[in-house]
């Protein structure tokens, strides 16, 4: 049987440097030589997940398949591997000490003392040879940087690791920042000169250094670092920032470490990038139009607070030849200011998910906007309950509102309501309806042909099927616990909207769209999570491209 192999990710310096891009776009090249890669994110973070993470300090929160609340680098290997993340791609320090002291309660150690080696580190490497079972590569990434007090457990697992696979079948690579000092108007390498010391220490030798830098550095730099750092100068190279993520793939290329990859799994086979390369020419060309989308949100200051769905507009735009141009709109500053005067410049509006009340009722003032003045609009989970109140308040239901936004269980016109096994849970992570969940949508409807033509057309395929009969299925992600009370259809109807996809029971609304309008549909599910940069997801691709036909 083929042995997988394995690259692990570290990185010196500072946090956010771009480990999870850079190990992406490694695996991104050997998918690209006709590899099966797969990819793992271990965070030193005593969370257990990252359901209950703050995002404007951490950034989106991003759901697997399988219903498991994750780290938004997730994404980015999803969106460049084209691959389906799970349970397994994520290990934080947390669930593994959960594991091991519940373990222990039970007695499954047997009266052994419980230690981090080599009881920590054994079920590190558990985690990652699950995660990696059916791979030819797989890459992990160890989160934070090296040096980091609860970071130093991963770091021996994985050194560990290579005892049990062979070293020729790890690779280890490290990300380290090189600073620019503007007063002396120079480079310096001692921060990461002694990251890799750490590393050293600790008793990893990187085969591959890339250093980051805010432009592109002389290559005495980089063998400056070699050279106080015992790695060979070939193994150095630089990675300078640019324009777009999706580029990075092509620096890697650029930079020599294709030839190390290639010794690595002992294939000298170039990679066909042809489809990223039409992809990144798309994302640089000035097109003739450019559309403005607004996105109406309640978690800003921190642009990875939505990236999954900015990154499937930018994609969805790409694929249209138009030029976007992204304009954040706080909710709560539309709850006090005017709708006609935040959103008439607009071509389109975003309002995607989000928990609590703040802001609630600027994104209903601006589905309210979009519905009455025919404004196209995509709803995102909350997106589509905010449009519900909207149109049940138009329909007659004054004072419409949700379970989740202060009115009570015993409210009579609660149009969103609290589901029944969600309640006292509120506040408890990872017990909303989380992951993969069917959905039946109408035949008919607008949202019905958007994913027929996703599928006839090759665009995307993910999930849904096109029957004999017409009908349309689709699975899709989701991360709520409210959902739309049935009872108010007769009144979310007068006020302008249809269910056009439910459960396949029928008892959970997924979808709804305005019929006669140029595009307003809304889905309880989170479709961002599968979009990709190369197969974007039909309801972004149509939603930007009725923008671009009007």
């Amino acid at each position: 049987m083929k042995r997988c192999k394995y690259i692990f990710v570290t990185g010196g310096v500072l946090s956010g440097v771009g480990k999870g891009i850079t190990a992406a776009s490694m695996g991104a090249i050997l998918k690209a030589k006709g590899y099966k890669v797969t990819m793992q994110k271990c965070d030193p973070y005593l969370n257990v997940d990252a359901g209950l993470l703050n995002p404007v300090e951490h950034g989106e929160c991003f759901v697997t398949h399988d219903g498991v609340e994750t780290d938004l680098d997730l994404g980015h290997y999803e969106r460049f591997l084209d691959f389906e993340t799970s349970k397994y791609s994520i290990t934080l320090s947390g669930s593994i000490y959960k594991e091991l002291i519940e373990r222990e309660r039970a007695g499954g150690f047997k009266g052994k003392t419980v230690q981090l080696v080599p009881h920590f580190t054994d079920l590190v490497q558990e985690k990652i040879a699950l995660a990696s079972k059916d791979s030819d590569i797989h890459i992990v990434e160890i989160g934070g940087t090296v040096g980091d007090y609860e970071g130093l457990p991963f770091i021996e697992a994985i050194r560990l690791f290579a005892n049990k696979v062979g070293r020729r079948n790890c690779l280890y690579l490290s990300v380290v920042y090189v600073p620019w000092i503007n007063t002396s108007k120079e480079l310096k390498t001692k921060p990461a000169q002694n990251a890799l010391k750490d590393l050293r220490g600790f008793g990893i030798i990187p085969d591959i250094v890339c250093v980051r830098t805010e432009k592109p550095c002389s290559r005495s730099i980089c063998e400056k670092i070699a050279a106080f750092s015992g790695i060979s100068s070939d193994a150095v190279v630089n990675l300078p920032d640019i324009n777009s993520v999706y580029d990075v793939p092509f620096n890697v290329l650029k930079s020599g470490v294709l030839q190390i990859l290639n010794d690595f799994v002992g294939d000298e086979k170039v990679p066909d990038m042809s489809k990223w390369a039409d992809f990144s020419a798309w994302r640089a060309t000035d097109f003739d139009k450019t559309i403005t989308i607004g996105l109406v949100a309640k978690y800003v200051g921190n642009e990875d607070t939505y990236i999954c769905v900015t990154e499937a507009l930018k994609a969805a735009a790409a694929h249209n030849h138009v030029n976007l141009e992204l304009k954040w709109i706080n909710a709560e500053d539309l709850e006090n200011e005017s709708a006609e005067k935040m959103l008439k410049d607009l071509d389109g509006i975003v309002v995607p998910g989000g928990f609590g009340t703040r802001g609630v009722e600027g994104k209903i003032k601006a589905a309210e906007y979009a519905l009455l003045n025919d404004l196209p609009y995509l709803g995102l989970c909350l997106g589509m309950q905010v449009a519900c109140i909207a149109a049940a308040r138009n329909g007659g239901v004054k004072d419409a509102n949700s379970e989740e936004f202060g009115a009570t269980e015993k409210s009579e016109n609660n149009v969103i309501y609290i589901m029944d096994d969600q309640k006292g849970k509120e506040q408890t992570g990872g017990t909303m309806r989380l992951g993969d969940y069917p959905a039946k949508l109408k035949r008919g409807t607008l949202t019905a042909d958007i994913y027929r033509e996703g599928v006839e057309k090759g665009i995307y395929t993910y999930g849904t099927k096109v029957l004999k009969n017409g009908d349309v299925n689709v699975v899709e992600r989701h991360r709520h616990r409210y959902e739309v009370n049935q009872k108010f259809l007769p009144e979310i109807r007068k006020g302008g909207l249809e269910i056009s996809g439910t459960s396949p029971d029928g008892k959970l609304v997924e979808f709804v769209e305005a019929p006669g309008k140029k595009f307003f549909v809304a889905t309880q599910a989170h479709p961002e999570f599968k979009s990709r940069p190369l197969a974007v997801h039909p309801l972004f691709y149509q939603f930007i491209k009725s923008i671009k036909n009007i």
